[in-house]
C-alpha cells in the first residue's frame, strides 16, 4: 500500500484526512506543494503557494487543506507541474485544465499573466479528448486520445517542436516527424520532450547538450527527431529525469541516455552517454520506469515487486541500481528524492490487508474472539489471555497460578476505575494511551502496581503535557504518591512558577497537611514565598 504519509507535506492532514485521499501529487521547487482528490472527487491543496501554484485565487500560503471548487467532481486522471510551478492536468472527460506561473505562456492560454485559478485550456483542445499531460520546466505536453500531441509555452530551445524557438502561447499541434504516427506516451525533462508512438518507436526533441535525446550527438533539435538507436526494440514506456532519460521496452528491458553527473543513468559511472545504454541486464524483467524532471534520481520496479534506485539519494551519488526494501517506485521519491517531490500522479489505494499491529488493535475489546473479560464497575471489556501473557508480566503470573481448568471467564476489578483499566488493557494491544491527566494520575498508580515501567513513563508525559494551574497540585500529590521523582520535579517548578495562581484554587487548600508543609516549606527555601 503506497502512504503519502512519507512524503513531510502530509504529516500537516489528520489521520481522517489522509484516509480519505484517492490521488495526491507532491510538487514545488521544494516539495512544499501539494494536491490531493478524495474518495468524494473533492480536490483539495495546500501548502507554499509559490507563483499561485495552489490555485486558490489568492497568493497565501496555507498549511490547511483549501477546496479547489472548480476541479470538484471533474475526475482527475493525469496531473504535471513545471518549475515555476505552473500544473497542468486533465480529467476523464479529457478537459485540460491549468494555472500556475505563466511567464513563457505554459498555461496554453494565450497570455503570458500569471494563472491564479484553474482555467480550462480551449485552443485546438475543444474537440480533442486529452488522455495525458506532461511538463516541463516552463512548457507543458496533451496527448489526445486519437494520437495527436500538442505542445506550448518556454520554446528556447525548440521544446514547443514547432521548428522555431519562439515561445508557443496556445497548443499547437505537434507534426513534422510525427505526422501520421499515433502517439501513445510522453515525458518532458527540464527543456526538452520525448513521445512514444504505437510501434514502440521514441521521438525527442529540445534540448540535447547532455545527450537526453539519444541521438548520438548533443545538438538541439528544434522538431522530433526518431531515437535511431533504439530500431531494434519496442518501447512501451519513456521518463524523463531533469537531464536525462529511461526507456522500457516491451520485453522488460531498461535503457539509459543524457546527463549522468549523480550516476543517474545506473551505468556504474558519472559519464554522460549520447545514446541509449543498456542497464540492469543481469536483473529480471523490468515491469516501470520513474523518473521526474525537476530531480536527477531514477528508479525501477520488476516483475517479482523489487524495487531499484539510482542518481542523486539524499546527497549521495548511487551509479548502481541499488536494491532497496520498499514496495513501489514513488517511496523511493518520497525518501530520497530532492526535492522529495512525486514523479506522477499517485493513485492511493486503501487496501483491506492489515498489520499485526492493526489487527491486534482491530480485536482489542470485541466480544466475537476474546476468551477472556474483566468487570470493572459493572461494565466488561473483552481480551485475549494469549496477549495479555506476551505483554505483560503480571498477568502471565496470574494465568500461571490457575490450572487451565480452573481459569475464571471473568475476571473482577474493584480497585481501578473503568476508564484507567480500559486505558491500560487498551495499551497492552496499541502501545499507546489517550487519556486525560487527571485519569492518567490512575493509570499511573496502575503502572506502579504492575510494574509496567514503559507506561509509567508515558503517564506522566501525558500529565507532563496536560498540566495547568486548575489541576497542578493534584497531579503534584499524584506525583509524590506514586514515587515518580521526574514528574513530581515538574510539577513543583510548574507551581512555583505559577504559585499565585495555584494557591488561589481548591486542590491547594485540599492538599493532604504533611505534602502541603513539604511543599511550603521547599517553595520558600527556593523564595517563592519571600513577597
Amino acid at each position: 500500500m503506497v502512504d503519502v504519509g512519507k512524503w513531510p507535506i502530509f504529516t500537516l492532514l489528520s489521520p481522517q484526512e489522509i484516509a480519505s485521499i484517492r490521488k495526491a501529487c507532491v510538487f514545488g521547487t521544494s516539495a512544499n506543494e501539494a494536491i490531493y482528490i478524495t474518495h468524494n472527487d473533492e480536490v483539495f491543496v495546500f501548502g507554499l503557494n509559490c507563483s499561485n501554484c495552489l490555485g486558490t485565487g489568492d497568493n497565501q500560503s496555507t498549511i490547511v487543506p483549501k477546496k479547489l471548487e472548480a476541479l470538484c467532481g471533474k475526475k482527475i486522471s493525469s496531473l504535471s507541474y513545471g518549475s515555476g510551478p505552473h500544473v497542468v492536468l486533465c480529467t476523464e472527460d479529457g478537459e485540460v485544465y491549468a494555472w500556475g506561473h505563466n511567464g513563457y505562456s505554459q498555461l496554453g492560454n494565450g497570455t503570458t499573466n500569471q494563472g491564479i485559478t484553474p482555467v480550462q485550456v480551449c485552443t485546438n483542445l475543444l474537440i480533442k479528448k486529452v488522455v495525458e499531460v506532461a511538463c516541463g520546466s516552463h512548457h507543458s505536453l496533451a496527448l489526445s486520445l486519437d494520437g495527436d500531441l500538442y505542445a506550448w509555452g518556454y520554446n528556447n530551445c525548440g521544446q514547443v517542436g514547432s521548428g522555431s524557438t519562439a515561445n508557443q502561447p496556445t497548443p499547437r499541434r505537434v507534426s513534422n516527424c510525427l505526422q501520421g504516427k499515433i502517439v501513445v506516451g510522453i515525458a518532458c525533462g527540464q527543456t526538452s520532450s520525448m513521445a512514444v508512438v504505437n510501434n514502440g518507436e521514441v521521438y525527442g526533441w529540445g534540448y540535447n547538450g547532455n545527450g537526453q535525446l539519444g541521438l548520438g550527438n548533443n545538438g538541439n533539435q528544434l522538431t522530433p527527431c526518431r531515437v535511431a538507436a533504439l530500431h531494434s526494440v519496442c518501447v512501451l514506456q519513456i521518463a524523463c529525469g531533469y537531464a536525462h532519460t529511461l526507456a522500457l521496452t516491451d520485453e522488460g528491458l531498461l535503457y539509459a541516455w543524457g546527463a549522468n553527473t549523480y550516476g543517474q543513468l545506473g551505468t556504474g559511472n558519472k559519464s554522460n552517454q549520447l545514446s541509449p545504454v543498456q542497464i540492469m541486464m543481469e536483473k529480471e524483467r523490468v515491469v516501470e520506469i520513474a523518473a521526474c524532471h525537476s530531480a536527477h534520481t531514477s528508479a525501477a520496479k520488476t516483475q517479482s515487486g523489487q524495487v531499484y534506485m539510482w542518481g542523486q539519494c539524499r546527497g549521495q551519488s548511487v551509479t548502481f541500481p541499488h536494491l532497496t526494501h520498499f514496495a513501489c517506485t514513488d517511496d523511493v521519491f518520497a525518501c530520497f528524492a530532492t526535492p522529495a517531490v512525486m514523479w506522477r500522479l499517485l493513485s492511493v489505494e486503501h487496501e483491506d490487508f492489515l498489520t499485526v499491529a492493526e489487527s491486534l488493535k482491530k480485536e482489542f475489546d470485541s466480544p466475537e474472539t476474546s476468551d477472556l473479560k474483566f468487570r470493572v464497575d459493572g461494565k466488561y471489556i473483552y481480551v485475549h489471555k494469549a496477549v495479555l501473557k506476551i505483554r505483560c508480566e503480571h498477568f502471565r503470573t496470574m494465568f500461571q497460578s490457575y490450572w487451565n481448568e480452573d481459569m475464571k471467564e471473568v475476571i473482577e476489578i474493584d480497585q481501578f476505575s473503568y476508564p484507567v483499566y480500559r486505558a491500560f488493557l487498551e495499551y497492552l494491544y496499541t502501545d499507546s494511551v489517550d487519556l486525560p491527566p487527571e485519569d492518567a494520575i490512575g493509570l499511573l498508580d496502575l503502572a506502579t502496581s504492575y510494574c509496567e515501567n514503559r507506561l509509567k513513563k508515558l503517564c506522566q508525559h501525558i500529565i507532563k503535557r496536560g498540566i495547568t494551574v486548575e489541576n497542578a497540585f493534584s497531579l503534584l500529590s499524584a506525583a509524590v504518591r506514586y514515587d515518580a521523582e521526574d514528574l513530581e520535579e515538574f510539577c513543583f517548578k510548574f507551581c512555583v512558577n505559577h504559585l499565585t495562581e495555584v494557591t488561589q484554587t481548591t486542590a491547594f487548600w485540599q492538599m493532604d497537611g504533611p505534602l502541603l508543609k513539604e511543599f511550603i516549606a521547599k517553595a520558600s527555601k527556593c523564595g517563592a514565598f519571600k513577597n
